[in-house]
């Protein structure tokens, strides 16, 4: 099992465990602090990522900003990646398309899903990411190239 995975399952039970995982994450690559993310699901295949809409991620219209967007969906796919590859792996991201569908005017949710990837071959793994309102709106779609080497 990936080191990240059996910390996050580790702490997921404990009272606060979920926030403290997020903040580790953030001080191993502390450019995902800037959006405050909360790790809120992290299994192979799967990983929830949630930010609250505050003011140092809004934009002009004051919804959040795609970027923020970007930032969320790249930890989504990131965590789910790790937590899905076989051990002692690598891997990288490589690429990202994205779509801006509706003003991000809540809190949002980012979901990535990998139950249809092979994992256990090498090259690049497509990642989808879709990111939601607090009613449930798509306002974010992402899809993120993840360069997995084998060891």
């Amino acid at each position: 099992m990936r080191k990240n995975l059996k910390i996050y399952n580790r702490l997921a039970s404990l009272p606060f465990g979920r926030q403290i995982f997020s903040f580790i994450v953030c001080r191993i690559a502390p450019y995902f602090s800037t959006i405050k993310p909360q790790i809120q699901e992290l299994k192979p295949g799967y990983a929830q990522v949630t930010i609250k809409k505050r003011r140092k991620v809004t934009n002009h219209l004051n919804t959040v900003h795609a970027i923020a967007m970007c930032n969320m969906a790249e930890l989504a796919g990131g965590m789910m990646t790790d937590a899905s590859v076989p051990d002692k792996s690598r891997w990288i991201p490589v690429g990202m398309t994205v779509e801006y569908l509706k003003k991000a005017k809540t809190d949002l949710t980012a979901v990535a899903s990998g139950d249809n990837i092979e994992w256990n071959t090498e090259g690049d793994k497509k990642v989808p990411v879709e990111v939601k309102d607090t009613e449930g709106n798509l306002v974010f779609r992402a899809e993120i190239t993840m360069n997995v080497r084998l060891a």
